[in-house]
């Protein structure tokens, strides 16, 4: 009897490769520590993600949540035009409840799951005024950087007036960063840096999504495996969200029947920084989140280009094709899939590296 292509190893998406081997990751420390701390959570998450898509792309087409394709993007994402976004708002909640039952105890978990919820909301106004408006901006930048701004710094004073982040932030090889009170700036300059790269980040189909499983997963292992300095809590929150964007990768792959928006990627961020501050893992964020910081850093660097060398005529130099990084790799005629697969596998070979260089 033949094998259904869909049922045979061959016929795998490379995003089942990639939802396996983030549950392998897990399973094997949860083996190593002797706690399942980390697949539970995954697991559960991953299925009820799936299955709220499943249940509620079809609600999101009926509302005529269509996304709207900037005209100066890739001409061949033109036909991506009307597929659902705001597909945040049906799996970013589980995440946060699932991550929450961990240990519902914890007022920190409360903190997260109020800073992630709180930047789903300002991603789904700004997704929401893009699709009233028909266009591809909805809040003006300065708008919605003030609306993020005020969040985390909320939610910094909350954690500051309970002492939840520390004075000094851990570097590799045992070297410490001592900071005090301007570890407050510098979280809310990763919560503002960190939401925009996944925001950019999220430009081809199952990208965000990929990418975003594997450094929760990646921040998940580090806090288990780093003994007396882990945090079996915040792990087990992480490996929810890892779950979470692997069940909507279920449905966000190529070719996608529905995308995050502005209100998952920006919720993503924010959870992946607070979770950094509250567990001394800006280290391990910044290395793990390498593809994030290449998407901000590449339009960062060609709006600097383009102006730093604009004529008389009005036009510069660029520095890539098209940025943010994923577009220079598409117009330079890699195939869509292609690319994310690439940024995955650059993705878990960053989560290699920083674990390997745990203390």
């Amino acid at each position: 009897m033949q094998v259904p292509a869909s049922l045979s190893p061959a016929g795998r998406s490379p995003a089942f490769w990639l939802g396996l081997l983030v549950l392998g990751a897990c399973l094997l420390s949860d083996g190593l520590t002797r706690a399942a701390q980390l697949t539970p959570p995954l697991l559960v998450a991953a299925l009820l993600s799936w299955a709220l898509c499943r249940w509620g792309v079809p609600k999101l087409r009926a509302l005529k949540l269509g996304q709207v394709i900037r005209q100066e993007g890739p001409q061949a994402h033109h036909s991506k035009a009307g597929t659902p976004t705001m597909g945040g708002l049906l799996v970013v909640p589980v995440g946060v409840i699932v991550g929450g039952l961990i240990a519902p105890s914890d007022p920190r978990l409360l903190a997260v799951a109020a800073i992630t919820l709180a930047f789903l909301a300002i991603g789904g106004f700004d997704d929401w005024r893009s699709l009233t408006r028909r266009t591809n901006t909805g809040l003006s930048p300065r708008g919605k950087l003030l609306l993020q701004a005020l969040a985390a710094a909320l939610f910094l004073a909350w954690a500051a007036w309970n002492d939840w982040i520390g004075a000094t932030v851990a570097l590799p090889f045992g070297l410490a960063l001592p900071l005090g009170l301007l570890i407050l700036p510098l979280g809310l300059f990763v919560f503002l840096a960190e939401s925009n790269a996944t925001n950019l980040t999220d430009g081809l189909d199952g990208l965000a999504a990929g990418c975003g499983a594997v450094v929760f997963c990646g921040l998940a292992l580090q806090l288990m495996l780093r003994g007396h300095l882990g945090d079996p809590v915040l792990a087990g929150f992480s490996a929810a969200m890892a779950g979470t964007w692997l069940g909507f990768l279920a449905h966000n792959r190529h070719p996608a029947s529905v995308f995050m928006g502005d209100t998952g990627s920006l919720a993503m961020g924010a959870a992946l920084s607070a979770v950094a501050l509250l567990s001394n893992s800006l280290w391990p964020l910044l290395l793990m989140g390498g593809v994030f910081l290449a998407e901000s850093l590449s339009v960062i660097l060609q709006v600097w280009v383009f102006k730093a060398t604009k004529g008389a005529d009005g036009q510069g130099r660029r520095l890539f094709r098209m940025a943010p990084l994923h577009h220079h790799f598409e117009l330079a005629g890699h195939p869509e899939q292609q690319v994310v697969v690439g940024f995955w596998m650059v993705s878990v070979l960053l989560v290699l590296i920083a674990l390997a260089l745990l203390p």
